[in-house]
């Protein structure tokens, strides 16, 4: 018992003289040795409010044209939805959109509406999706749109979820008729020459300034049936869903983009 007592002592008075060298020794370092001058980040203007887009952010939509799209299926064709009234609107049969413009990491901020006259349930309600690339030889990789508001689905599947990969921290859906918003931080996966993956994907969501998606990996592509898988490709354009549920179109606004 005596030799333990010791011991700890002997532990403890070690303890107590090393902090005591290593604060001597952190107060003779010079504190200009581990200040960091360059490179000097660039400066960014925000904008009046956290929706508002920031000095260097790409304007895929300002109310007024989509300039800034064209057809997913026909990318000779111009994008088929409706503008009107500062807004545009999925026009049912027309297909999926896409940016003209390629990304590969970036912050993505955009603002959807389901109408407030909307029908249907589960997954037939208001359904569409942001294609955070239209990845190689699939989809791309699909953060859900959709109404759960009052509306049960599989949870996989549901507002804000990575489609069929990962579920959503909460709900936060507003009622129809509201506008909501998401704001997405994208870190595109990196592929080895041979074509396997080097760097997994990874996609943060904040959905109506709620978490829903914290840094969470992705699996690979967006698919419907079976696992998901990557595909090798560089930057891919944005892409905006025409689901083809019956139920009413959706609606979006103020769409911008910052490369990172």
């Amino acid at each position: 018992m005596k030799k333990q007592l010791c011991l700890l002592i002997t532990i403890s008075f070690s303890v107590i003289v090393t902090n005591a060298q290593n604060k001597v020794n952190r107060d003779t370092i010079n504190p200009k040795l581990t200040e960091v001058w360059s490179p000097v980040p660039p400066v960014v203007t925000p904008g009046k409010t956290s929706s508002d887009a920031p000095s260097d952010a790409v304007i895929l939509f300002d109310g007024k044209n989509l300039d800034q799209w064209r057809s997913n299926k026909n990318p000779d064709q111009p994008a088929g939805w409706t503008v009107a009234n500062g807004v545009f609107t999925v026009k049912k049969g027309t297909g999926d959109i896409e940016t003209k413009e390629s990304f590969t990491d970036f912050q993505l901020h955009l603002e959807w509406q389901i109408p407030k006259i909307i029908h249907g349930e589960n997954q037939a309600r208001g359904n569409s999706g942001v294609f955070l690339s239209t990845g190689g030889q699939g989809d791309g990789y699909e953060i859900q749109i959709l109404d759960c508001y009052n509306n049960k689905t599989y949870v996989n599947g549901q507002t804000a979820s990575v489609y069929k990969q990962a579920i959503p921290l909460a709900n936060a859906c507003k009622k129809p008729g509201e506008w909501q918003t998401y704001d997405i931080i994208w870190a595109a996966p990196r592929f080895n020459e041979d074509g396997s993956l080097k760097t997994p994907a990874r996609v943060t969501v904040i959905h109506n300034g709620v978490l829903m998606q914290n840094n969470t990996e992705l699996k690979g592509e967006t698919v419907y049936r079976g696992q998901p898988v990557y595909t090798k490709h560089e930057a891919k354009p944005i892409k905006l869903q025409d689901h083809g549920d019956p139920s009413e179109p959706i609606s979006f606004r103020n769409i911008w983009v910052r490369p990172l």
